[in-house]
């Protein structure tokens, strides 16, 4: 499936990103993977460009590496949801330090590989334990 692995290439290149270990040609290839219209709507509400997006990430380079050692983004469940000409629809789990996303992104296929064009995530709320 040509999401899993592109969904799973692009939260290792954030991981290794977030810990301080990628480089700036990695976050080349990470930012060229998002469309120019690219947008996000986070789990907090807030609809993000590809301008936004990135220099949130850009700025984060190495930040988790002193909050959370070792950090480790575990992604879950990723199923495709909708095929349709160069388009591709998949859903997943994003997990990191215990707390959960549920993302859906819109991708679109072309010469290049996937190209991310928007991502819907939506924050997952465990139950109380009895």
């Amino acid at each position: 499936m040509r999401a899993r692995e592109e969904i799973e290439r692009h939260h290792r290149v954030i991981e290794r990103w977030l810990a301080g270990v990628a480089d700036a040609a990695e976050f080349g290839v990470f930012a060229g993977a998002h469309a120019e219209t690219f947008t996000l709507a986070g789990p907090d509400g807030r609809t993000l460009t590809r301008e936004q997006v990135l220099a949130e990430v850009r700025s984060a380079h190495g930040k988790a590496h002193g909050k959370a050692p070792g950090l480790a983004i575990e992604i879950r469940h990723i199923r495709e949801v909708a095929v349709a000409g160069p388009l591709l629809v998949a859903a997943y789990e994003e997990w990191q330090q215990g707390r959960g996303r549920l993302a859906t992104v819109v991708l679109r296929q072309d010469q290049g590989g996937l190209s991310w064009l928007h991502l819907q995530e939506t924050w997952i709320e465990l139950p109380e334990p009895p």
